[in-house]
């Protein structure tokens, strides 16, 4: 039986849905995890926590950075993928997530088209560092000696198709010589072997080696010597035309709903300008033209997919 007081109840609870529509709807409501899939101490995770100590005042939500390393950034970008496409779980990674992945490791259930990326925040050069007693002086040098000794001479990455591996590779492919690869999970440990003499070169992401003095750099993989390395060489002074690039950002899981893509990017957008993220920049051997907005990450990510695919037929991944 229907009564007046059931009826004033249905009556408020029909007025009151509109607020609650709206309650629910607002984006984001709860916390926003950002996920690297790296161990902590890279370059990237620095940049990382500090753009989501940014975000969290203009999203007015905690920002949680979550590392999920493991199978050279797989598990913690499938995990991403796999997540509900409602912007609450973000993939802070290198463009590699869609240009190398897919392809290197055709298992993993990764595709181009996997994520959709939202704001592009670094820009990382490579780079060759050895022992600053190593006898291995430039790249013509370390070509060689591994044309003299194949295979026997060793190199650390953070990962099999990690860019600093892609690196190296182009670079051995160039000057047609064979080194041995050891991956590890992080450049600071490849650094450190390196220094116990435990491999002969390393290949790594430039700014890991920013304000250290016990590693000299033999060559830089970039169009024009880093400002914060003047001493350093690129790759192409001294004969070999290889400069790969390692940018990258936020990525949402394909599908995220386009309101809150756009949100996102503009909390991205914001963070990336302060100088609190901007010193977080400078201190990785950033450049200063970092950020990239949605639209021109995406062409940048398209034509980084195109090239990839080219290279990696061109080459065997070990």
């Amino acid at each position: 039986m229907i009564t007046r007081r059931s009826l004033a109840a249905l009556a408020a609870g029909t007025l009151a849905l509109p607020g609650l529509a709206r309650a629910q709807d607002s984006f984001p409501n709860r916390p926003v995890q950002l996920v690297i899939p790296y161990p902590p101490g890279n370059a990237i995770d620095l940049l990382v926590r500090a753009l989501a100590a940014q975000m969290q005042p203009l999203l007015g939500q905690t920002a949680v950075v979550l590392n999920r390393p493991g199978a050279a950034a797989v598990v913690g970008s499938v995990s991403v993928a796999r997540a509900p496409a409602d912007g609450y779980t973000l993939l802070f990674v290198p463009a590699l997530v869609a240009s190398v992945l897919p392809v290197a490791q055709p298992n993993s259930g990764l595709q181009a088209n996997s994520f959709v990326p939202v704001c592009q925040v670094f820009n990382n050069s490579m780079a060759l560092v050895v022992r600053p007693d190593s006898p291995i002086r430039t790249l013509r040098d370390l070509q060689a000696r591994a044309q003299a000794q194949p295979g026997r001479l060793t190199y650390g990455t953070l990962g099999i198709t990690s860019i600093p591996h892609l690196a190296m590779l182009q670079w051995l492919q160039a000057a047609r010589a064979e080194v041995e690869h050891v991956p590890f999970a992080a450049d600071a440990a490849v650094m450190t072997e390196v220094l116990a003499g435990r491999l002969d070169i390393g290949s790594i992401v430039l700014g890991s080696a920013a304000g250290r003095n016990d590693i000299r750099v033999l060559a830089v993989f970039d169009a024009q010597r880093h400002p914060d390395f003047p001493d350093a060489a690129t790759a192409i002074e001294q004969g070999f035309d290889v400069a790969p690039a390692s940018f990258g950002g936020l990525f949402a899981p394909a599908g995220t709903p386009e309101d809150r893509i756009a949100r996102i990017e503009a909390a991205c957008a914001a963070a990336a300008a302060t100088e609190a993220y901007r010193a977080a920049a400078r201190n990785a051997s950033q450049p200063t033209n970092f950020y990239l907005n949605r639209a021109d990450f995406a062409r940048r990510l398209q034509q980084d997919i195109d090239q990839k695919a080219t290279l990696l037929r061109g080459i065997t991944v070990n």
